[in-house]
């Protein structure tokens, strides 16, 4: 059993691939294989491991004739082609439920050092211009008491709301289907119309998996609708924003900033948004603490033991 893993991942679970078939590793960063590498590094697997950043494409998957399963470490799996793997009869797993935590310490992160203007007084102090304090020097947005809109209550917009509840923010939430749950516990409020919601709010927050009608949900006319005091937050997939919109928005003074952990052509960054001071850019580390990222390559792993085992996978994609 040939098992491809398109990048290195912790040796937690790199130890379990090997106690089930012959593991070969593509290559550590920089730079991401394509999706061509992808494509040549997987024609003779038998098991394809892959990590949320390598796509794995129809051609890649018709073109791997052993191939019997795909496992990816990620929460998401819109690197994958899932109806061509489903065309041949191909199980797809994912890891779910793993870094919802992290990614909502993640996000909230975001959402203060953006409003409190943490990257520009940093880059500030560092340049040696800090000569002594001053009452309207890096002045910038209350969080706590302020209103916050999550877009998406799933796992992770729910663990991002409690971290909000906990700043004594009140929480206004859309998604296409309510979550009883979360207006029990932490009083959140639905809001139906999702322009509304961005109307409302201080600080938006966006937890949505990329899917045909996420994508470009932040686009021009979405932006217009929120608060020109408001600040956006994106810790879901980078196509879920109009990034060229976004950066057009924030020059103009629509709204007042944004802090960003994924991006539109990641790891391409619209040129416009790294000149703006008051947009805040991450390079996709909202799940990285050393545990929960060990956690998600381990799950990976088990999914694989379980498919060679004949056991029941642990995370189907449905």
């Amino acid at each position: 059993m040939k098992i491809v893993v398109t990048r290195p991942i912790a040796q937690e679970a790199l130890s379990i691939l090997r106690s089930e078939g012959d593991v070969a590793v593509g290559p550590d960063e920089p730079p991401i294989p394509t999706a061509d590498e992808v494509a040549r590094m997987i024609t003779d697997a038998d098991i394809v491991y892959t990590l949320p950043a390598n796509p794995v494409n129809g051609d890649a998957i018709r073109g791997a004739k052993k191939l019997r399963m795909i496992a990816t470490m990620g929460t998401g799996y819109d690197n994958i082609d899932v109806s061509a793997a489903k065309e041949r009869g191909i199980p797809v797993t994912f890891a779910p439920g793993i870094l919802d935590e992290t990614t909502a310490d993640g996000a909230f992160a975001l959402l203060l050092a953006t409003a409190r203007r943490l990257g520009e007084a940093e880059r500030f102090l560092r340049a040696g211009k800090y000569r002594g304090w001053t009452p309207f020097m890096f002045t910038g947005q209350d969080v706590h008491g302020a209103t916050l809109g999550i877009v998406g209550m799933g796992r992770i917009g729910l663990a991002v709301a409690r971290r909000a509840r906990g700043f004594a923010m009140q929480v206004l939430y859309h998604d296409a289907r309510r979550n009883p749950g979360a207006e029990q516990e932490l009083g959140a409020a639905y809001v139906g119309d999702l322009n509304e919601l961005l109307a409302r709010s201080d600080f938006v927050s966006l937890h949505v998996p990329l899917l045909a009608e996420t994508r470009h949900l932040m686009d021009a006319d979405r932006l217009r609708k929120m608060k020109r005091t408001a600040i956006l937050i994106n810790t879901s997939r980078g196509p879920v924003v109009d990034e060229k919109a976004l950066a057009q928005a924030v020059k103009d003074g629509v709204i007042a900033g944004a802090g960003l952990d994924v991006y539109e052509r990641e790891p391409a960054v619209e040129p416009a948004l790294l000149e703006l001071e008051n947009v805040v850019l991450l390079p996709h580390i909202a799940s990285a603490s050393e545990r929960t990222r060990t956690r998600m390559a381990v799950r990976a792993a088990e999914n694989i033991r379980a498919f060679i085992s004949g056991k029941p996978l642990l995370d189907p994609v449905p």
